[in-house]
């Protein structure tokens, strides 16, 4: 195995907080194997859904909290244009990095080692595509004020959505039912999917509206996302709590 495999290798097994928290993207499994254990939070079934509802081949994304590129590897594989990738884990954007070069897509890839700034985008870049995947629930613990409350967290997470409305035509958002992953700090009083929808659509009403909502279903040993409906809006403990967040899909009105 070359340096370069190894080093992959080693980066991608570090211990963190959110290590080993996405598979390896297709063309990175078959290089460095996909021997890793990791905790999969069903990026192919998001994926899956994704491809299905929005139109990525020859378009810019940017990805903010990409973690270990699944997805940003995934949209070039898909066609992508090119994607601007934001990571406030040095280890993490490390290996993407290594992996970009390795991959030959450093043309096509730029890569962002810190954490999003959420006031207008450094690089004066518009995208026609943003993934914003599970990282807003995370404002005051991995990044922002660390003194702030959750009814403030709860502002600033509309806040920072809205602000994204001018640089983006069209957003891929998930958000977790738990401020900073803490199950006593629960965002909404029920924990329910209506809540969440309700209080995104409330919040982001000036600036994106929702076109489509998926939802994981599990039937028989099969999780995929379909569109929401009466059934699938419910509650499922038994899926467990990642697999109760909604993919919302929002077009800017900006």
């Amino acid at each position: 195995m070359s340096i370069d495999k190894l080093r992959l290798r080693e980066l991608y097994s570090q211990r963190s907080k959110h290590s080993n928290y996405q598979i390896l993207p297709r063309n990175l499994a078959e290089i460095i194997g996909d021997d890793i254990q990791v905790k999969t939070r069903y990026e192919a079934e998001r994926l899956a859904y994704i491809i299905d509802n929005v139109v990525v081949r020859n378009k810019s994304i940017l990805e903010i909290g990409g973690n270990t590129g699944y997805f940003t590897f995934e949209m070039l594989d898909h066609g992508a244009k090119r994607v601007h990738y934001y990571e406030g884990d040095k280890a993490h954007s490390e290996f993407v990095r290594i992996a970009s070069k390795y991959l030959n897509l450093d043309d096509e890839l730029e890569i962002s080692d810190r954490y999003y700034p959420f006031t207008d985008d450094e690089s004066g870049n518009k995208y026609d595509v943003i993934l914003l995947l599970n990282v807003l629930h995370h404002v005051g613990d991995d990044y922002g004020d660390k003194k702030i409350s959750i009814e403030n967290a709860k502002k600033t997470i509309i806040k920072q959505l809205n602000s994204l409305a001018t640089i983006g035509e069209v957003i891929v958002f998930q958000l977790g039912f738990n401020w900073k992953g803490n199950r006593e700090l629960c965002l909404f009083e029920k924990g329910t999917k209506e809540e969440l929808i309700d209080y995104i659509k409330k919040g982001t009403k000036k600036h994106w509206e929702i076109f489509k909502i998926g939802i994981a279903e599990s039937r028989g040993d099969v999780i995929k996302y379909y569109d929401a409906n009466t059934e699938n809006m419910k509650r499922l403990d038994s899926l467990g709590e990642f697999l109760n967040r909604p993919l919302i899909i929002m077009r800017s009105l900006r």
